[in-house]
């Protein structure tokens, strides 16, 4: 592990994200700094990675710390990749991602009849690590699967409890945090990013 690191802002106020994020710094023994006092920008970015790239931008700025921020959404290829950079926002005011299920549910019903073929899903993470000076690196992470319905499992959070990775028959939301934590599309992300600090 990169010795000019050891503290990093987790630029997210998503309960779940920080706590996989902060699961998955631990090991590394870098101590996460919590965002809690500083609200998040407005997502403008057109991608994943722009979206990345403005919270932890806008977190280290705030701190003076380096930041990582992640973007993450799912995307079905049968309704244009939708809700992809809106993931989240599918869920409401209230972030309440049954109603977000049941929309995709419904959305997807209108144009395929349900065939796993036609279920084909993936998640994205674009993970921005942003450092004081304003220089920033990218690293990406996806999983494919394909949807369940009705969801299943209590685990996780956003859209886990339809998603079913390729090489699995559970759901994201039936699998124990600490497996999730390894195979997830943040994780692959993550590993990209350990990887480059151990270089720094």
């Amino acid at each position: 592990m990169s010795n000019c690191i050891n503290k990093i802002v987790v630029a997210s106020h998503n309960a779940g994200k920080v706590r996989e994020i902060n699961a998955l710094l631990k090991k590394q023994s870098i101590q996460t700094i919590s965002l809690k006092n500083f609200n998040e920008p407005v997502e403008t970015g057109l991608t994943f990675i722009e979206n990345s790239i403005l919270k932890s931008r806008n977190a280290s700025i705030k701190t003076n710390f380096p930041a990582i921020a992640d973007d993450s959404g799912l995307c079905v290829p049968i309704l244009d990749n939708e809700p992809g950079i809106y993931s989240a926002r599918w869920a409401g005011r209230k972030k309440d991602f049954n109603l977000a299920m049941n929309k995709i549910e419904r959305k997807m019903r209108k144009v395929c009849d349900m065939k796993k073929k036609d279920r084909k899903a993936f998640f994205v993470c674009a993970l921005s690590l942003y450092f004081p000076d304003h220089t920033y690196k990218v690293f990406e992470g996806k999983i494919h699967g394909h949807l369940q319905f009705p969801p299943k499992g209590a685990n996780g959070f956003g859209y886990d409890p339809i998603f079913v990775p390729v090489g699995f028959s559970k759901t994201f939301g039936e699998m124990k945090h600490n497996f999730k934590e390894k195979i997830s599309h943040r994780a692959k992300a993550f590993q990209k990013l350990m990887q480059y600090l151990k270089k720094i």
